[in-house]
């Protein structure tokens, strides 16, 4: 199955955010992509956090969740809207959701981000708690490609990363291919960013699909990027350093299943 990572630098206007997503999803689906999945914040990177409670949307109506249900179905895609923001409990917080659309243009998922970051340095400060409400459910969602092959996807956003035992309950669930949308800081990402994916797709031996923003946004804002793919072994398979890009690359059930059998550290766990 051939999947790509989308890579963006999103500004704070949503329907150019969502003109630019539509030009990478269909460039993807023009190099061959079944499943394409969007960053963190695809939509919009306002100027300050608390923009977002403006264009957050009610689950299952909205432009954004529109778009991407539209995009999915002409270009007969699987599509993964890395995040969102949706209604939460209060008028002051959103939840940052990543969404699942099947080629039919069906929401089929959602996952609401569980961790939520916070980084203060003295320089740079970041609480995104002040804004977000955390989520509580893990999730995987299956997804079935064109030669009849099922993927399990297992859902996770940016921050997520850092917590191992969100990807082993998502490993227990049976997930493929490890899905990690983000909008890593420049700092944190340049210091963590691969080796934490790395470890991810290693310790799991699955696929990981990271998309992220990449560049300085038009707040000021400076992201990461490096949208990669992680075969099961570890190995970087296509990454993207900075800028607006496709990140392609193909899922292999036959290289899966030899990596879990010359070493079966799944089986061989103990607590």
């Amino acid at each position: 199955m051939k999947i790509a990572a989308l890579q963006m630098i999103s500004g704070t206007q949503v329907s150019a955010n969502l003109n630019e997503a539509r030009r990478l999803m269909e460039q993807a689906a023009a190099l061959g992509a079944e499943l394409v999945v969007l960053p963190e914040y695809f939509c919009a990177m306002g100027k300050r956090d608390s923009d977002k409670l403006a264009y957050c949307e009610a689950y299952g109506q909205g432009p954004i969740q529109e778009c991407m249900a539209r995009a999915a179905r002409e270009l007969r895609l699987w599509v993964v809207a890395g995040t969102l923001p949706l209604q939460a409990d209060d008028a002051q917080h959103v939840f940052n959701s990543s969404l699942v659309y099947s080629p039919d243009g069906e929401c089929v998922a959602r996952y609401d981000k569980i961790h939520l970051f916070h980084y203060d340095n003295g320089r740079e400060h970041y609480a995104e708690s002040d804004v977000v409400q955390a989520g509580q459910q893990p999730v995987v969602c299956d997804v079935r490609a064109r030669n009849g092959e099922t993927w399990r996807l297992g859902l996770s956003v940016c921050y997520d990363l850092r917590f191992p035992e969100l990807y082993r309950m998502l490993s227990a669930q049976g997930a493929d291919l490890l899905l990690v949308p983000s909008a890593f800081t420049y700092t944190t990402g340049q210091a963590h960013w691969e080796v934490l994916l790395r470890a991810r797709a290693i310790e799991n031996q699955a696929y990981v699909l990271a998309p992220g923003q990449g560049g300085v946004h038009e707040n000021g804002r400076r992201t990461w990027g490096h949208s990669l793919l992680i075969d099961p072994w570890g190995e970087v398979q296509a990454l993207q350093a900075s800028g607006a890009a496709v990140v392609l690359g193909d899922l292999s059930r036959e290289r899966m299943q030899q990596v879990r059998q010359q070493l079966p550290a799944l089986t061989h766990r103990v607590l």
